[in-house]
């Protein structure tokens, strides 16, 4: 019996580290149709460097409804760590250009 009770308790809680992955990469209640906010910038908000530049085409990824691109992947690391500040830098760019 404990065996059973052991199995379902798995079952469950991969069935919720699923849905809470799902949701994570689907936006969470933000909706799959949505179209995320344009990115602003010609540069790297991580490294400053052009996109499309040396290294080639930007990665792109949408984070809460804003697409950033990077210059490369390598960036991405940097980005989650400190993405609360990557995007000020972008809300601050986009603020400058609407003046």
């Amino acid at each position: 019996m404990k065996h059973v009770i052991s199995y379902w308790k798995s079952v469950v809680g991969a069935g919720v580290t699923l849905a809470v992955v799902a949701l994570a990469s689907a936006g969470g209640a933000e909706g799959t149709n949505a179209k995320p906010k344009p990115y602003p910038l010609t540069t790297c908000i991580v490294s400053g460097e052009k996109l499309d530049g040396d290294m080639g085409a930007p990665y792109v990824f949408t984070y809460q409804g804003r697409e950033i691109k990077l210059c490369c992947k390598s960036c991405l690391k940097d980005f989650n760590k400190e993405s609360s500040k990557y995007i000020k830098k972008i809300e601050e760019a986009e603020a400058k250009a609407k003046k």
